[in-house]
């Protein structure tokens, strides 16, 4: 896991003068993107002191964090164990690329019900998994502790003191919280919530206590995971504009959302804003099912 050189690419510029910029997270770190390679980082380094012989957590059938739980704890010689949303899954999980990549990188997969998969955060639970894996490092869905906001923290630095607008996509909230701890005075964050409803402003604030944040939830596209065929077009006219793939889930949807709100001029006049591409290119073989299944159109990148 070896960050490379921050990248920024020029993306557009509004009517009034307002420039927006990609932060290029997603080279960072080769298999392990982006702000997943950044809340790993410091959580790899910790399990490794502490002798563990294994990395576990939590996620759904396409998750990000899952692919690269698997990726980094092979890297590292550790073992890894995922505990899955679903029991459904149990029979057909090799029909999913996350999940057969997962398992082919040597995870453990742990398929467990939707009303076991919400006992994931509570104390009891925890530690009945802990008796049965006392080896194993615990890391929580998505990636999102202490550890991992310091990480989230260092996507800032030198290379963004002149932006005044720094905006992310949010899942956890965690990638959020910890840029908004290294942001400068006179920067403002925006999160793109990828995720229906406001109730991840709780979410985020669990982690932060700065005011310099807020969350955007005009773009969620109905939900996480949901996709449509105005996003898909996007995605692709992105790809064929700049070269660069974006991820449905994520970074896809901020950047449609900051495209329309820069065309109606709702930044001031002649800001700098650097949105944060965070990788999430892996799930893109999942979506893909997932697309072909409701009949839209493909994703072309």
């Amino acid at each position: 896991m070896k960050p490379l050189k921050a990248q920024i690419t020029p993306l557009i510029t509004a009517p009034n003068g307002a420039q927006l910029d990609l932060l290029r997270e997603d080279l960072l770190g080769g298999d392990v993107q982006g702000n997943k390679y950044r809340k790993l980082y410091y959580n790899l380094h910790k399990a490794q002191e502490l002798g563990s012989e294994a990395l576990l957590s939590f996620g759904g059938a396409y998750s990000n964090h899952i692919a690269a739980l698997a990726v980094a704890a092979g890297e590292y010689g550790m073992r890894s164990i995922g505990i899955i949303r679903g029991d459904e899954l149990q029979n057909k999980w090799e029909e999913n690329p996350t999940l057969r990549k997962a398992a082919d990188l040597g995870m453990e997969l742990i398929f467990v019900s939707r009303e076991e998969y919400r006992l994931r955060n509570q104390k009891e639970y925890l530690n009945e998994l802990r008796g049965r894996y006392p080896k194993a490092y615990f890391i929580p869905e998505g990636g999102t502790n202490t550890l991992a906001l310091k990480g989230c923290g260092e996507i800032l630095g030198e290379h963004t003191i002149d932006y005044d607008y720094l905006c992310v996509s949010v899942g956890t909230g965690g990638t959020l919280a910890g840029m908004s701890h290294a942001a400068l005075e006179h920067q403002k964050l925006i999160g793109f919530s990828s995720l229906k409803g406001d109730f991840m402003v709780d979410e985020v604030a669990q982690w932060t206590t700065t005011s310099n944040w807020k969350l955007n939830t005009d773009y969620a596209f109905g939900g996480y995971g949901k996709i449509t065929a105005p996003l898909i077009a996007f995605i692709n006219q992105f790809k064929q504009a700049h070269g660069i793939s974006l991820d449905p889930i994520y970074t896809g949807k901020m950047l449609f959302g900051l495209f329309e709100l820069l065309k109606a001029n709702r930044f001031p006049e002649k800001s700098r804003i650097l949105a944060v591409h965070t990788g999430g290119l892996q799930g893109i073989a999942g979506m893909r099912q997932k697309i072909a299944q409701k009949g839209l159109p493909p994703l072309e990148i």
